[in-house]
């Protein structure tokens, strides 16, 4: 994939190199890549401009601006209804879920510098697992009581799972409690329409395999 970074005004025809540049340098701007990225994790909703904004506390006539240029790059598709306009990522655009992959890939850079120590914890996982992220009110702020992580991994690696999950415990560099959610590839499919499942899948940060977290987006829409 090859991408002239500082030419990129749509991904329409183009294809994509990310190479560790600046994202800035990529012209998106951190509300748009904010913007991107809530309505790629949630899937099922259908947002217009004054709703995004709502949710991510924004003036809304700069993200209606925001929203159409996401639209021009194609990574955005719009539906209108009535006197509204709705927003949907373009799931079907090979090079947009390519682009938000390399995104979501960055995602462990964004967690709080207070769950730095979690991460190193977590990091452990890594090898035995398919997807995992953390979820719940530890990511929103510093006055949370435990730390919610989803696991998905092969019911074969359990054995491994759980002495790295006791192995953790054992050392108390983790202070708060950690809940685990876990679930195989096969569950996961069985429950893409659980109400709690998708809550989860939209608010979250990945800290492993942001190409596997694309791939239960892809099979729950």
């Amino acid at each position: 994939m090859e991408m002239k970074p500082k030419h990129l005004n749509t991904l329409s025809g183009n294809t994509i190199h990310m190479s560790g540049k600046n994202i800035q340098e990529l012209n998106f701007t951190k509300t748009e890549i904010k913007i991107l990225k809530h309505i790629f994790k949630h899937y099922k909703d259908r947002y217009n401009a004054r709703q995004i904004a709502k949710e991510l506390s924004l003036n809304h006539a700069h993200i209606n601006d925001l929203c159409n240029a996401l639209e021009k790059k194609n990574l955005l598709v719009r539906e209108e209804i009535g006197n509204s306009i709705y927003y949907q990522f373009d799931y079907a655009n090979k090079l947009a879920l390519n682009f938000i992959e390399y995104l979501l890939s960055l995602e462990i850079k964004e967690f709080p510098k207070y769950l730095k120590v979690l991460l190193h914890s977590l990091s452990k996982f890594n090898e035995h697992i398919q997807l995992g992220l953390v979820f719940g009110s530890s990511i929103k702020s510093s006055k949370y009581n435990d730390i919610d992580v989803l696991l998905i991994y092969d019911k074969k690696k359990s054995q491994s799972i759980n002495k790295i999950k006791e192995d953790i415990r054992k050392s108390e560099l983790v202070e708060k409690p950690i809940r685990y959610v876990e679930i195989s590839e096969k569950d996961l499919i069985k429950n893409k329409d659980n109400k709690i499942f998708y809550s989860i899948i939209s608010e979250n940060l990945i800290f492993h395999n942001s190409s596997k977290y694309i791939e239960v987006i892809k099979w729950s829409i």
